[in-house]
């Protein structure tokens, strides 16, 4: 006989040591993500139904959501003349009155399943009251058992399900779990173990959990609680237990970065620092100061940087990353900054060439499109030029092999949320232990700086220099487009640019309601005739996109029709207008991106227009559902982009502002990253205090 399967925590037992799981019912919780009994007994309910006392039928109103019992009277099918489609309904009674359950599209296991006698709770909102019908409810058989105290006169659960599972199978199982583990963890079985610090004493409970439950009697509230008001204590335990979990891990890992590595002396001695700022043409805001102190301190400390730079729009987030790069090559070390898109990093590249050439500093580009081989790198700072050190500015070409960055003291990461975690690794990893700056325009709500950016130290700028315009924001509907397109032409006769933003390349057959720039570009163009029009998207050749960015900037096109690709960097301060057309389907943190490449201060000592003029950002949609006109009108309300960031988190949730790349890190099942701030301060304040 072979040996028994031995298990860490009972806990990670497979599912199918709950009685009633087998090989069969195992592959339907799979596809729940089920796999252990932990994982059922996290399987966190959808929503509860208060069975203590039902609702009469004859009590049932209009669109409020209700659960009734009754019997099955009558039932069948109804077919259509052409017989495509066909309707299921029952009715049922209660004594009261008679309740009608349609289903749209019969399946044939529906007559034998709702067969005439047979008794059901029915969960759904009336769609009429003559009759009193509901489309589509959600139903579950009565069957009198030894069970029957878990379904009905009481509050229970209600589970997402999958094909083949129904709510009263999956209440059972989880309810079988709990009276083996949670049972046992409450009798003093260490099933579910509380926080314990890494010498195995229980932790003390942050300021306020004080009188949260038990992990093992949170767990069994979740699912059956005696009030609904238990059902948020529980959740916020569990939460709290997530936070703590992802905490330790943020904060182990920043601790065990610490003991390891070793900081480059990258402090600097001010010969480089002193003729950039004198040069500059403008002081410095208390907000940069300040930052720029935080940063000094970590290029001269013990550990390497790894500091988060939140500024807004325009807030001055390039010179702070230009003085940042300066201390670094003062100190004799290279550095890089990589940048989203090549737009942007060629943008970076004129600048600081403008900046640091006249100082004697090296700086190279390396794009998809331009890349310089190392044979060049390896001789070109020492024998060109008087300064041993150079900048480096590339997008994801940095990441590549075959590119050595030597001696490499300070890594830049402009606009950080467009990079996966696994990117900003590979750049570091270039050299040995470099200090690390990353900096976002999209402003971090507080929960996510919290988890999302944990390990990094945080700055913020919350001042903005001076020569910024000011920028006003309008929405209008599509049939304002011709009066809009009017004053458009308008400021273009004055000398000013526009940008005309569009969500699509191309038109899919799917979203035919949708813009996109290839079909919208000749419009355009009749529209703001004489005025001359540039076309700009991701599929446009490098150096076409390079040619059209160099006209638009020398006012020799008047206008750019563009996708989101001009989000992040462009800088043209002689643009005053943003007109962006079905502005529902772009985020409020991208579109508070894109209104903030108008009204832009010219670069120093560039002799370039400035922006301080009055511009103007006009949001086309033509949305009805409420949500949409919610973000835009706070659009319209406001520049600050942390109010926006907030909005945003709490209208859309987490995936819109931590991206595709980064939304993997928080599979949270009980915790909320949208109110939960309060739990993960205090799990922040437990893990600090314990690890």
């Amino acid at each position: 006989m072979s040996a028994p399967e031995i298990h860490p925590s009972p806990l990670a037992a497979p599912v199918t040591s709950v009685w009633g799981v087998g090989e069969e019912r195992a592959k339907l919780l799979a596809r729940l993500d089920i796999f252990t009994v932990e994982d059922l007994l996290l399987h966190k309910p959808r929503r509860y139904e208060d069975r203590r006392k039902f609702l009469a039928i004859r009590d049932l109103k209009l669109k409020e959501a209700a659960t009734v019992r009754g019997k099955i009277v009558a039932a069948g099918v109804k077919r259509f003349k052409k017989g495509t489609r066909s309707m299921f309904e029952c009715v049922f009674d209660d004594g009261t009155a008679r309740l009608h359950c349609r289903w749209w599209q019969a399946q044939p296991w529906m007559p034998d399943w709702f067969a005439v006698g047979r008794e059901f709770l029915v969960f759904g909102k009336p769609e009429s009251l003559k009759p009193r019908t509901i489309d589509h409810p959600e139903t579950e058989l009565v069957e009198p058992g030894d069970d029957e105290f878990i379904h009905v006169n009481r509050i229970v659960p209600v589970h997402p399900l999958t094909e083949g599972l129904t709510a009263r199978v999956m209440r059972t199982l989880v309810w079988r779990a709990l009276e083996k583990y949670v049972a046992a963890s409450r009798e003093g079985a260490a099933v579910f173990p509380e926080w314990r610090t890494a010498d195995n004493k229980l932790a003390a409970l942050p300021r306020g959990a004080a009188t949260m439950p038990t992990r093992a009697n949170a767990v069994h509230m979740i699912h059956f609680p005696e009030e609904l008001t238990d059902v948020e204590i529980a959740r916020q335990r569990l939460a709290l237990d997530e936070f703590v979990e992802l905490q330790t891990q943020i904060q182990s890992r920043r601790k065990k970065f610490e003991a390891s590595a070793k900081a480059l002396p990258c402090g600097g001695d001010n010969r480089l620092m002193k003729p950039f700022l004198a040069a500059l043409g403008f002081k410095l805001t208390d907000a940069q100061t300040k930052v720029l102190r935080e940063i000094r301190a970590d290029l001269s400390g013990a550990h390497p940087m790894r500091r988060l730079l939140q500024g807004d729009v325009g807030a001055g987030k390039t010179a702070v990353a230009a003085c940042a790069a300066l201390m670094t090559l003062e100190s004799g070390f290279n550095v890089a900054l990589m940048a989203p898109t090549e737009i942007l990093a060629e943008q970076h590249f004129r600048n600081f060439s403008k900046w640091l050439e006249p100082l004697g500093v090296a700086v190279e580009l390396q794009t998809g499109s331009r890349k310089t081989s190392n044979s060049e790198l390896a001789g070109h700072p020492a024998s060109r030029i008087p300064h041993p050190a150079s900048l480096f500015i590339g997008t994801h070409a940095l990441l590549t092999s075959g590119f050595d960055l030597p001696r490499l003291g300070l890594v830049i990461i402009d606009e950080q949320h467009k990079f996966g975690v696994a990117q900003r690794e590979t750049l570091v990893r270039k050299g040995n232990y470099p200090h690390l700056l990353v900096m976002t325009a999209t402003p971090i709500p507080r929960t996510l700086g919290l988890t999302l950016y944990g390990d990094l130290d945080v700055s913020i700028m919350d001042g903005m220099p001076g020569g910024r315009g000011e920028i006003k924001t309008f929405v209008r509907t599509t049939e304002k487009l011709p009066k809009v397109f009017h004053f458009i032409r308008e400021k273009i006769s004055l000398g000013r640019q526009a940008y005309i933003v569009y969500p699509r390349v191309e038109v899919a057959d799917t979203d035919k309601d949708i813009k996109a720039v290839t079909k919208e570009f000749e419009n355009v163009q009749r529209a703001l005739s004489p005025f001359k029009v540039g076309l700009l998207h991701g599929r446009v050749k490098p150096a076409d996109k390079e040619q059209v960015m160099a006209d638009f900037r020398a006012n020799k096109i008047q206008a750019l029709v563009a996708t989101s690709l001009i989000e992040v960097g462009v800088d043209v301060p002689n643009a005053s207008v943003m007109l962006i057309e079905n502005a529902e389907h772009f985020g409020l943190a991208q579109l508070h991106q894109l209104r903030g490449r108008i009204g832009r201060p010219p670069p120093p000592g560039s002799g370039a227009a400035s922006g301080k003029r009055e511009s103007f950002c006009i949001l086309i949609s033509d949305a009805q559902n409420e949500e949409a006109q919610a973000r835009l009108k706070i659009l319209e309300e406001t520049n600050d982009g942390f109010k926006i960031a907030e909005a945003d988190l709490k209208l859309r949730g987490p995936g819109e502002l931590l991206g595709q790349q980064q939304s993997g890190a928080m599979k949270l099942r009980f915790g909320d990253l949208v109110e939960d701030l309060p739990l993960i301060r205090q799990a922040r304040e437990l893990v600090a205090k314990n690890l």
